[in-house]
């Protein structure tokens, strides 16, 4: 080890902490540190002494501590005195006894009962029944008491002179309990040590002078650099990792999505969170008694309370769909359909609602479109479950599409996001028949990552549409779990900046 190299690459406030380490017996808090070596600020010892830490010359340790002061009740009692100390001196003062009655002129009526429970608990006075009278009668020992600060007045008055101080818990626990008396707060504090090469560079012998840390326009310009020696510096040394801005991963996630959409020549379109329960569910052949439909499932709005239809010919099909077809080959779901269902108000919960009015506005081929969008349902708070998360949506509307198209373009899709394995399996959906969902091969297990299928013609139909239209969605969140290696889902939307800072760039 060559000390004197060491030395040499110190910077002015490593000096600093080393030789105030070093009177200090090797081990000292920052703010101790930064007393005994004239610091302005205790950032100043923390940074130094993480620098000194990199270089195995000392260690630091952080560790959390509790501290106390006076809540609003200690301060009234600092200033007033406890409750039962007020009544032992004014037992004193009435020789000894007096009826509750007479104590409440030095308590008010909540403390009472206080300042009974006290003087009965540590002996300073007896309680009994006088003409009908609680009467308290002093004790030697209340008497003994009300000559001295007692061991809680001390403390006290030490916390209105020491505020956010360590105490001995056990000692003070019962004036720890008391409401609203102290308040406690966790504060997270350290401990710099020298190691045995930190002694070893100390001993053999440091001096502070003025050196040049930074080189600068005016250092140059003025010459300072021939009478003032530059700090050298070790290229080699530690340093942080430096984290330069970006966006959030979700963000990112959603950004190499629509791009491989756009890529894919499909188009994007937006909707509105607030939606009719028509376009939301009825459009979409979804059965008025359905269960997504309750309140417990959907969040409906108070205001407005009632969102009209603009085309009343297009409700009287949809309403015919649902009772018996109408014009389409199904039989409807056999119910009477209630228009002022449809006007309820709700915050949408599927993007499936944007691509319905699309095609309403467009029902002629060709189409490719996709939407990502926050969707609302009310979902109780859990590690895979939230009530408001991303959803990704997207249709092909072309009379020669096929479901075997639709297993090649999301084949493609999702390779592109960097799943290599995918397969697909018959399901059920309310709105799509034929339906399958996507699974993706991910940690040695099949997962499965979303729905998709062809529209029915109780939806496509009542559109002026009789071309085949492929739909497909997936939740975004759900996705990211996947390639950010997530458990909980909530960690998403947490700001845990270590987490943030350490996820690449997608």
């Amino acid at each position: 080890m060559n000390i004197d190299k060491i030395i040499h690459e110190l910077s002015r406030n490593e000096k600093k902490v080393l030789l105030s380490l070093q009177k200090l017996d090797g081990r000292a808090s920052p703010e101790k540190v930064m007393n005994e070596g004239s610091f302005s600020q205790q950032v100043e010892v923390m940074n130094a002494a993480s620098w000194l830490q990199a270089k195995k010359l000392a260690t630091v340790k952080e560790y959390v501590k509790t501290v106390y002061s006076l809540d609003k009740e200690g301060v009234y009692f600092h200033k007033q005195g406890l409750p039962e100390k007020r009544v032992i001196n004014y037992l004193k003062d009435h020789h000894r006894k007096a009826s509750l009655k007479d104590i409440s002129e030095v308590l008010k009526p909540y403390e009472i009962p206080i300042a009974i429970g006290w003087v009965k608990r540590k002996g300073w006075a007896q309680i009994s029944k006088e003409n009908n009278k609680t009467v308290l009668t002093l004790t030697e020992e209340g008497f003994s008491a009300g000559s001295h600060e007692t061991i809680d007045e001390q403390l006290l008055s030490y916390l209105w002179d020491n505020p956010d101080s360590e105490i001995d818990e056990k000692k003070y626990d019962h004036l720890i309990k008391r409401s609203n008396v102290l308040k406690e707060k966790e504060i997270i504090t350290g401990e710099i040590s020298l190691t045995d090469q930190g002694w070893d560079v100390v001993n053999h012998g440091i001096t502070i002078t003025e050196e040049i840390t930074q080189v600068t326009s005016e250092i140059i310009k003025n010459k300072y650099w021939e009478s003032t020696p530059i700090r050298p510096y070790d290229v080699s040394t530690f340093a942080p990792s430096l984290h330069g801005g970006k966006p959030h991963p979700l963000v990112q996630l959603i950004e190499r999505i629509r791009t491989i959409l756009l890529r894919m020549g499909f188009s994007e379109i937006e909707g509105n969170f607030v939606e009719s329960a028509f376009w939301n569910m009825d459009a979409l052949f979804i059965p008025q008694d359905h269960p997504a439909r309750e309140m417990q499932d959907t969040f409906y709005c108070k205001n407005p309370s009632s969102i009209s239809i603009d085309d009343p010919e297009l409700v009287k099909i949809i309403a015919d769909v649902h009772e018996h077809g109408g014009k389409t080959d199904s039989d409807g779901w056999g119910y009477r359909f209630s228009k002022s269902e449809g006007r309820k108000p709700l915050l949408r919960t599927h993007t499936t609602v944007n691509t319905i009015r699309y095609l309403y506005h467009h029902p002629q081929p060709p189409a490719k479109i996709f939407s990502i969008g926050q969707v609302f349902r009310k979902e109780n708070i859990d590690s895979t479950h939230l009530p408001l998360f991303y959803q990704i949506e997207g249709i092909i509307h072309d009379p020669s599409v096929s479901f075997k198209q639709l297993i090649g373009i999301l084949s493609e899709m999702y390779k592109q996001m960097g799943f290599e394995k995918i397969r697909f399996r018959p399901a059920y959906f309310p709105y799509t028949e034929p339906s399958m969902e996507v699974e993706v091969f991910w940690n040695d297990q099949w997962m499965e990552l979303g729905g998709s299928g062809m529209f029915r013609p109780e939806v496509t139909e009542p559109l002026g549409i009789d071309t085949p239209v492929l739909a497909w969605g997936l939740g975004l969140e759900r996705l990211a779990m996947l390639l950010f290696g997530l458990k909980d889902i909530r960690q998403l939307y947490q700001s845990d900046f270590d987490w943030l800072q350490n996820q690449p760039l997608l």
